[in-house]
């Protein structure tokens, strides 16, 4: 898709937002950064023309301003090293990552987005809060406060994916699910969270990538005439990969969370989390035998797929599994 230099600035800005959030020394530049963040944000969403990405974009900013506002109340109770303070700055974290049980917007705001914009969300708009976030893991009250929140979404993220025909509401629910390894792993370790956010947004834009190309929103979308079916073929292997099954590079993460996790007794967060990637397999499993099974015959002047080395390069990451010697991926 084509950028205009507006929109080019705003990303720009988007990106530096994020990173200056990242990079803070103290909780009120943070602050600014998610603000800058969201301000450069929400002009790339909003469009005169399309009436969902401006709902969209009005009800991101609001979710967004409430949870800055959290953040704002946190800053005026009595000290800073307490728990109730803390807590409630965990909150609004959580609430700005879209993590359970304060996921409620996510998914609506998706359906009105992009590809683009939506994997943006998906991935660079999750990544200031998180780290943010994983300051607060030495509190005790914050740590089980970011451990029922994980729970929470690896079930929401797993059940609320089934029965949508929107892939975007799949994704969303996906990258909930998604983001209840990432916490864990946070509780465990600064490193793993980092690797599987990594591989994560990769896998992510592979797959959004796949999906823009082929113009599709919604599961009827997939078995159309016009919908080709190398590109389709590789889209749902992608899923495949983002759901954790091996051999794809999807695993990778996942197996080493699981490692960090059986090394630190975290035997029954670590079946909750196993559990409930089955089920997110289970209805990308559905809808790709669906898709696959319903097509279309096609004749030989649609078969094509102009390949890029750009395509090429996001097609690969879901096979990079298949190639990674087992022995670098564990610790």
């Amino acid at each position: 898709m084509a950028f205009s230099p507006y929109s080019m600035v705003f990303i720009f800005f988007t990106f530096s937002g994020a990173f200056l959030a990242i990079s803070s020394t103290s909780w009120f530049i943070a602050w600014l950064g998610l603000e800058l963040n969201l301000i450069s944000f929400l002009p790339l969403i909003s469009s005169k023309t399309n009436l969902l990405s401006s709902e969209a974009a009005l009800k991101y900013f609001l979710i967004q301003a409430l949870g800055s506002a959290i953040i704002i109340f946190s800053t005026t109770l009595p000290s800073m090293t307490s728990n109730l303070p803390l807590t409630f700055l965990a909150l609004a974290l959580l609430l700005k990552m879209g993590a359970a049980p304060l996921h409620f917007w996510f998914p609506q705001i998706m359906e009105g987005m992009n590809w683009f914009y939506s994997t943006l969300l998906m991935t660079l708009q999750k990544l200031a809060p998180m780290f943010l976030i994983s300051y607060l893991t030495t509190n005790l009250l914050c740590w089980t406060t970011i451990s029922l929140s994980a729970a929470s979404s690896a079930i929401i993220g797993a059940l609320g994916g089934l029965n949508q025909s929107s892939l975007r509401k799949i994704l969303a629910f996906s990258s909930i699910n998604h983001m209840s390894w990432m916490l864990f792993s946070m509780l465990i370790n600064e490193t793993s969270w980092v690797i599987y956010f990594t591989l994560y947004a990769l896998i992510t834009s592979s797959i959004t990538m796949l999906f823009s190309f082929l113009q599709a929103y919604y599961f009827s979308n997939l078995i159309n005439p016009h919908c080709l079916l190398l590109p389709k073929t590789t889209s749902m292997l992608a899923l495949f990969s983002l759901g954790g099954l091996p051999p794809f590079s999807g695993f990778l993460p996942k197996w080493i969370i699981a490692q960090e996790m059986i090394s630190s007794s975290y035997f029954y967060t670590l079946t909750i989390l196993l559990l409930s990637s089955l089920v997110t397999l289970y209805f990308y499993l559905r809808l790709t035998l669906s898709s696959l099974s319903l097509s279309h015959s096609q004749n030989k002047h649609t078969t094509l797929l102009k390949a890029s080395p750009l395509k090429t390069i996001f097609l690969s990451l879901n096979l990079f599994g298949l190639l990674a010697p087992s022995a670098l991926f564990i610790f």
